[in-house]
């Protein structure tokens, strides 16, 4: 939707405001209403649709807790719900801002803003919308990331709200659930789409080389230090950084990324020069979000730091009906690639697939169905081509045994704590499952 013909509401209790607003876009959209009592916004909005609204986020209250504004946003909401709105206030913070988003809110504006800011910001919600009419059902924007589950659809929607935005962004799931194909999405989406995207996987770096990989260094500033090198920080100067595997991090190393990140520039090692760097961060973690709250691991404010904004990634068993079109996405890559163009899958391969609980979740189903593929003898893949490997599995039971799902979950669940020796946080990392979703099935199957 292009801002010349766009019609556009705005509602704020100072008529200045309105006023400013009214002839600032006079000239720039096709129509713009102005209404400064918010208790005529249902009537507005049942007698006629906008392109965008502006809505202020405080009203008659003494006290500006923004309250009024998200009260109206969801009253808006509940009316029209895929209406776009942009909040404004005077009296703006993070936490406000990522609460409107929360609530719906396509972007956040603070006032007094500049004019071409405001109109930036127009622009780019009216570009969003006519975006998402083009995308296609059942997949992220940008076709990366597959799923037609309730829970996918709720994710791709939080994606779409906080991308456009600059806000830090903790992306939480499981192993081989697609956290990073999430992190890219954001870019994609982001103001900072053509600037460059820098992923590193922290977890694998060692202490030694934590700084000289993330803040480069400069000439002898070490043995094999032969020549200046910029960090990822740099090279993701203007664009995103994606740290994969966040949770894996010391204390030590908490300290000095936090530093960097409060103070947004970077000192090589080996140099005493400063550097400024301009990122948006995008930190992911396959630790449940109750666990980071554990001082003895992590750092408060470091924490804070990189969440303001969580998202959480489903593992495959809570969108099952998402396995059926992945199976066959993979079936056609990967027929493909090994030149099997017909290879097919059918529907008791794929009711196999359904029943089996994927604890290496999208990664493993996967890599079955590539595995399956080159192994097949016919063009259609069959229960019997479809193997699980133990390494992936713990549910596989020798013949003669009560292969009752029940049975085989609970016998499963015992084996891998007692491997564990009775620890429930390892045990449940080792099942692919959640430790308050481990201590549930304890409960279920009356274990101590």
């Amino acid at each position: 939707m292009q801002l010349k013909k766009a019609s556009i509401l705005v509602i704020d209790d100072d008529r200045d405001v309105l006023t400013a607003v009214s002839l600032l876009l006079k000239t720039e959209a096709a129509e713009v209403v102005t209404e400064h009592n918010p208790e005529n916004i249902r009537k507005i909005l049942t007698q006629r649709d906008f392109n965008l609204v502006l809505l202020d986020m405080n009203f008659k209250s003494p006290i500006h807790t923004g309250n009024e504004g998200l009260f109206w946003l969801k009253e808006i909401r509940k009316l029209r719900p895929e209406q776009d709105v942009i909040m404004i206030t005077a009296y703006g913070s993070i936490d406000l801002a990522v609460r409107s988003l929360k609530e719906g809110a396509t972007d956040f504006i603070l006032k007094p803003w500049y004019n071409d800011k405001l109109i930036d910001h127009i622009r780019e919600a009216l570009g969003r919308k006519k975006q998402k009419e083009k995308e296609p059902a059942g997949k992220a924007p940008e076709g990366e990331i597959i799923g037609e589950s309730g829970e996918m659809q709720k994710l791709f929607i939080k994606v779409h709200k906080i991308a456009p935005t600059d806000a830090n962004v903790l992306i939480l799931g499981e192993n081989g659930t697609g956290k990073d194909l999430i992190a890219r999405a954001i870019h994609q989406q982001s103001l900072r789409a053509q600037k460059p995207f820098v992923k590193v996987d922290v977890g694998a770096l060692t202490e030694s080389l934590f700084e000289s990989e993330l803040f480069g260094y400069k000439k002898g500033a070490f043995t094999d230090a032969r020549e200046d090198r910029e960090g990822r920080f740099e090279a993701a100067n203007g664009g995103t950084l994606f740290l994969d595997e966040i949770g894996n991090i010391s204390l030590h190393l908490q300290t000095k990324l936090l530093s960097v990140l409060q103070n947004r520039q970077v000192m090589r090692l080996g140099s005493n020069q400063p550097i400024p760097v301009d990122i948006r961060l995008v930190c992911a973690t396959n630790i449940p979000l109750e666990e980071l709250a554990n001082e003895a691991r992590f750092r408060k404010d470091f924490v804070y730091r990189i969440h303001t904004v969580d998202l959480l990634v489903p593992p495959l068993r809570k969108r099952t009906g998402d396995i059926s079109l992945l199976a066959r996405h993979f079936c056609r890559i990967y027929g493909e690639k090994y030149f099997k163009p017909h290879v097919s899958i059918s529907e008791k391969a794929l009711r196999k697939l359904m029943d089996y609980p994927f604890p290496g979740n999208v990664r493993e189903l996967q890599y079955s169905i590539e595995r399956a593929v080159i192994m097949c003898e016919n063009d259609t893949l069959e229960p019997g081509d479809l193997i699980f490997l133990p390494l992936e599995s713990p549910l596989a039971e020798p013949e003669g045994k009560d292969l009752k799902l029940s049975s085989v979950e609970k016998n499963t669940i015992l084996k891998v704590i007692e491997k564990n020796n009775g620890n429930i946080s390892k045990a449940a990392k080792e099942l692919g499952i959640t430790r308050t979703a481990l201590y549930r099935r304890l409960n279920k199957y009356e274990i101590e």
